[in-house]
């Protein structure tokens, strides 16, 4: 079962649970993927790589919302928006540890032969690629700089 099709089913069952909150969040996600399926050049699909990649994207969104919601001292409006990101974040991946994506990255640097900070843009576009849904872009970025400044 792809994800479009877990969504689909899981909205079923939100609704069958009275979980609004789910609901409200999975139909959201819906909404962007039947964009992304109807989108010119898509073939009406929807591979499970460009799934998890709109919920990234809607998942960032939330928690930058719910940033800007506390900063105007809204609570409730940001705890809805976590509510909301919470659900969604249950259909991506498990992040990476720390240790994890240093390792990660190390494999990397080697591969490529990057001998200092001048090899950043090189090593991060193979890196962002290989560690996409698995590392946020910020930690990826953070992590390799100091990486490559010890070379």
């Amino acid at each position: 079962m792809n994800l479009f099709e877990q969504i689909s089913n899981d909205i079923k069952a939100a609704m069958l649970a009275k979980d609004k909150v789910k609901l409200d969040a999975l139909r959201n996600v819906k909404k962007y993927f039947l964009e992304a399926k109807t989108a010119p050049g898509a073939n009406d699909t929807l591979t499970d790589e460009t799934a998890l990649k709109i919920i990234q994207k809607l998942v960032k969104q939330g928690k930058d919302a719910a940033q800007i919601y506390r900063e105007q001292n809204r609570r409730e409006l940001a705890d809805a928006e976590l509510a909301q990101v919470c659900a969604m974040e249950s259909y991506l991946p498990q992040p990476f540890s720390a240790e994890e994506l240093e390792s990660e990255l190390k494999k990397i640097i080697e591969q490529t032969g990057a001998s200092g900070p001048r090899d950043m843009g090189k090593v991060m576009g193979i890196a962002s690629k290989a560690l996409s849904g698995k590392a946020e872009g910020r930690a990826i970025s953070e992590t390799m700089k100091r990486l490559l400044a010890e070379k």
